[in-house]
């Protein structure tokens, strides 16, 4: 099975290649659902096909908007530098721009979006007639219906699920609430994301419409559209049975951090799976407690056993878990210093003990016991953004590689103070 990560701007697909992707999904400018994602300029672009294709990386690009009749007229010219430029393959769930592709760039492989909502064999087929060469299914469908989906389907035809992340909380993504909220066309690319705003909700009966209730859950707020996040690490034996082909973890506009992290697990998972198939297959207790590390919601299987009407997945109880946050990225061993450099992300302290996220392996915790500027001075602390520091660990048989991650236990948002030690 393949390893599918996000690719929301260039520096996060190199993170998406260093952690083990065996494909990445990304946009240019226009036409991919995700426009507040960063995304690539044609130079950008260039640039991590180039480097993608030199590790064995699949790069594959979403133009997969609902397009209206201006984005259908100017859409010819995108297609062409995708084809010309090394795409692997196209997402689109637009006929109209299906049709674009076939005529400008026949030979480029066109993936079928989660947003054209298949859920079912006979639509499979249907744009496997029209020369679709892999379809990601609508998240509503299940393990089982995906099992019957395969057996109806010619063998060719690849499969798609998302497995991890964020889920909308509307119907394939088919919503409007941003649309009316703010104005921004969540099908153009631009949702606003409301179904994870907090809301006070009230209630008014019939016959005394001035007299609002209030409809209570927590001190948080009232979460009555906010959807859990998906999780399916630990039932990758169950995808591959039921003939999924590719492993999608959702997150263009997240950090670095959730994406090293996320692909190292489900790496490691299908490796294991790989190589010790279905009898020996168990899950590795580092791989929860690393996706257990990254901002999240509560975690589950979504639709994958149970339908919407059985479990909407609604997070009823609370918004986001934070339990640790990034406070750095390794950017090499300085010799002569006997000091890691690192690149600032938040602020840390001298003497804090921090998580680390390597490419390959694990270590325990790091404390840093001393740290310096970039002209050697002695700092006990690293408050500015983006800052370039150097820090030695305690432990001095540990070697921790380029593009690592360190982060530190708590919610930053409540405040970043020294540890107790």
């Amino acid at each position: 099975m393949e390893v599918l990560s996000p690719a929301g701007s260039l520096a996060k697909l190199k993170v998406a290649v260093r952690y083990g992707a065996d494909a990445v999904y990304m946009a240019l400018k226009r036409f991919g659902l995700r426009s507040f994602s960063e995304n690539f300029t044609h130079e950008e672009f260039i640039e991590g096909v180039n480097f993608a294709h030199a590790h064995g990386v699949k790069c594959y690009v979403t133009l997969n908007i609902l397009a209206t009749e201006s984005d259908i007229a100017s859409i010819d010219d995108e297609i062409r530098f995708l084809a010309d430029n090394g795409a692997d393959a196209v997402l689109v769930s637009d006929p109209g721009i299906f049709d674009r592709v076939r005529t400008v760039a026949p030979d480029l492989d066109i993936h079928i979006s989660t947003q054209a909502s298949v859920t079912n064999s006979g639509a499979v087929n249907f744009w496997a007639r029209q020369g679709a060469t892999r379809i990601v299914l609508a998240r509503e469908v299940s393990l089982a219906d995906i099992r019957r989906i395969r057996d109806n389907i010619p063998p060719e035809v690849e499969l798609e699920a998302f497995v991890h992340g964020a889920m909308c909380v509307a119907y394939s993504g088919r919503c409007l609430l941003s649309n009316y909220f703010t104005g921004r066309r969540s099908n153009g690319g631009a949702c606003a994301q409301p179904c994870r705003w907090e809301y006070n909700v009230y209630v008014a009966e019939q016959k005394r419409p001035d007299l609002l209730m209030p409809v209570e859950e927590d001190e948080r707020g009232t979460y009555v559209f906010g959807s859990k996040d998906l999780c399916m690490v630990e039932h990758i034996p169950e995808l591959a049975s039921a003939g999924v082909d590719s492993l999608k973890i959702e997150g263009r506009i997240k950090g670095e951090y959730y994406l090293a992290a996320s692909t190292k697990v489900y790496r490691e998972a299908v490796d294991l799976y790989d190589k010790a198939g279905e009898e020996g297959f168990a899950v590795d207790p580092r791989w929860t407690t690393l996706l257990d590390k990254v901002v999240h919601r509560d975690y589950s299987t979504g639709f994958f056993y149970n339908s919407p009407s059985e479990d909407a997945n609604i997070d009823e109880t609370k918004s986001y878990n934070k339990p640790a946050f990034l406070v750095g990225v390794i950017e090499g061993y300085d010799e002569a210093r006997r000091m890691y450099k690192v690149t600032q992300k938040n602020k840390l302290y001298e003497g804090d003990v921090l998580n680390v996220l390597m490419p390959e392996g694990y270590v325990e915790p790091v404390k840093a016991v001393r740290l310096e500027d970039e002209k050697g001075q002695h700092i006990e602390s690293t408050p500015h953004p983006e800052m370039t520091f150097f820090m030695e660990i305690d432990n001095k048989d540990v070697k921790i590689p380029e593009m690592s991650f360190l982060s530190r236990d708590g919610d930053k948002d409540e405040g970043i103070t020294r540890q107790a030690n």
